[in-house]
């Protein structure tokens, strides 16, 4: 080795090492405070006066396009305690829905969850994923603002029996939190 590059060497592992710690106390890891939060999910598609999604724009091949390709959603779901749509109002989806593939009805989902009611009101959650209905669902949690300010982890939810399955989409919602 040249003698100039032995000199650097040195330089070189204190400039690697550093940028390691900078980074993991910039997060790099699962630091902070992990938080778990289970709730339901609840959105109104009757089309009606208190339907919770609006449909912006048609899927590709209209309404014989089983893939809802094209077809994008603007939401303000309802986040309820449980799958009773009576329980407990905690918060709100808010976001776009948008049909994101053209062979097997996989969603582009961004949501904030919003959280009004209990210890994380005024916080909020945002989620940028891939859904499948009718599936086991992971999506990531790419930030937060309140007591999540720079949260990340992800969710985990599922479709679940419905009171009303003409109308009303219910999805139970597990939450890793890292803050």
């Amino acid at each position: 080795m040249a003698p100039c590059h032995r000199a650097m060497l040195p330089l070189l592992c204190i400039l690697v090492f550093s940028t390691a710690a900078a980074v993991e106390e910039a997060g790099g890891g699962n630091v902070g405070r992990p938080t778990h939060l289970h709730f339901y999910f609840h959105e109104n598609f009757s089309g009606g006066p208190n339907s919770t999604a609006v449909q912006v724009s048609k899927a590709r091949g209209g309404s014989n396009n089983s893939s809802f390709f094209g077809a994008v959603f603007v939401v303000d779901d309802m986040l309820r305690e449980g799958a009773d749509p009576a329980s407990q109002l905690l918060g709100r989806a808010q976001g776009l829905t948008v049909g994101a593939s053209l062979s097997d009805g996989a969603l582009l989902t961004v949501f904030n969850f919003v959280f009004t009611e209990g210890a994380y009101s005024g916080s909020s959650l945002t989620l940028l994923g891939r859904a499948l209905l009718g599936t086991f669902m992971e999506r990531p949690i790419v930030g937060g603002t309140g007591v999540f300010r720079m949260a990340r982890g992800y969710t985990l939810s599922k479709m679940i029996e419905s009171p009303d399955p003409n109308n009303l989409l219910v999805l139970e919602y597990d939450a890793y939190i890292w803050h």
